[in-house]
């Protein structure tokens, strides 16, 4: 039988066992205090937008889809903080780096796509080609 807790062959007696790949658990680091703290955070979040919905706060539809969106984009934070655990110290900022690009490419082909498609609007509406297309027809 082999044994479990032998130490290292090098006299090494760092514990490779403790917390999340020789992380040191940060304060609110799946605890229950930093999940009710996300949890109030969170329903405070939601609470707001639907109040100013339900109760026509903010008169301008435009400005309320602002404030719902900021209040969305805040809420991100929230999850990304106290449920997922993402800080430019875990997994060595790996986490981190990886959001980043992702947020880049998921940018990059939303602004192509309305790019594209504000193009397509422009150059191939009926409407605004009509006339010079009939003239030249016709003839």
């Amino acid at each position: 039988m082999s044994q479990h807790n032998a130490q290292p062959p090098s006299g090494d007696n760092h514990d490779h066992y403790q917390g999340h790949h020789g992380e040191e658990t940060h304060p609110g680091h799946s605890t229950l205090k930093g999940y009710m703290i996300g949890f109030v955070l969170s329903v405070i979040l939601t609470a707001i937008p639907f109040w100013l919905v339900m109760a026509n706060v903010i008169e301008s539809t435009e400005l309320t889809a602002l404030v719902i969106l900021a209040f969305a984009a805040v809420q991100i934070f929230v999850h990304m903080i106290y449920f997922l655990h993402m800080s430019p110290k875990a997994e060595g900022g790996w986490n981190l780096l990886a959001l980043i690009f992702t947020l880049i490419l998921v940018f990059i082909a939303l602004a192509g796509s309305v790019w594209v498609m504000y193009n397509l609007n422009i150059n191939m509406m009926p409407g605004l080609m009509s006339e010079p297309v009939l003239e030249m027809q016709s003839q």
